[in-house]
């Protein structure tokens, strides 16, 4: 049980290989458990490693895992607050990037066709138009759309398997 003097309860010293993923079980254990409950905010990272007695990157290590499993989500200022269980929502741009994917995975929109204009997905996600172009961007720097100067965005013609860009031949 937690005191005021040891806010997370004691634990014996961690060691063996692949430690990170030890402090990922133990934590992964006590949010599930209610002992860090959703909205809580986790001890700071030098109270991790006194705790566990580790350096700081394995405790980073650890807590990243819990972040990409959508327990934890990073806030400024604050710390690592847990999020019970729940996936933290994506950004808006994340949305109509992820949208417009899938309409290309899926055929909908064809090698060469071209993108609704920022105008229409500005007015669908309702969405500034600074959000609509991060969208956009994340998919030219994937290879799957390409701009033309006064033309707008296509579908790239010359893409490899997996919706990914071929190396060579690339045209804009």
């Amino acid at each position: 049980m937690p005191t005021a003097a040891d806010p997370v309860g004691s634990e014996r010293r961690l060691t063996g290989g692949r430690v990170y993923a030890q402090i990922a079980d133990r934590l992964r254990a006590r949010i599930r458990s209610g002992e860090f409950p959703p909205g809580g905010v986790l001890p700071s990272e030098a109270e991790l490693c006194q705790l566990f007695g580790v350096a700081r990157n394995t405790v980073r290590r650890g807590l990243a895992i819990l972040e990409d499993e959508g327990l934890l989500v990073t806030v400024p200022s604050k710390g690592r607050v847990v999020l019970g269980g729940r996936a933290a929502p994506p950004y808006r741009y994340q949305v109509i990037a992820a949208w417009l994917r899938e309409q290309i995975v899926r055929g909908d929109l064809a090698p060469g066709a071209g993108l609704p204009s920022e105008a229409e997905l500005r007015r669908q996600f309702r969405a500034s138009r600074n959000t609509v172009r991060q969208a956009l961007s994340v998919l030219e720097l994937e290879g799957l759309v390409a701009a033309e100067q006064g033309r707008g965005r296509f579908v790239r013609q010359n893409q490899g398997e997996g919706g990914r860009p071929r190396t060579s031949g690339l045209s804009y």
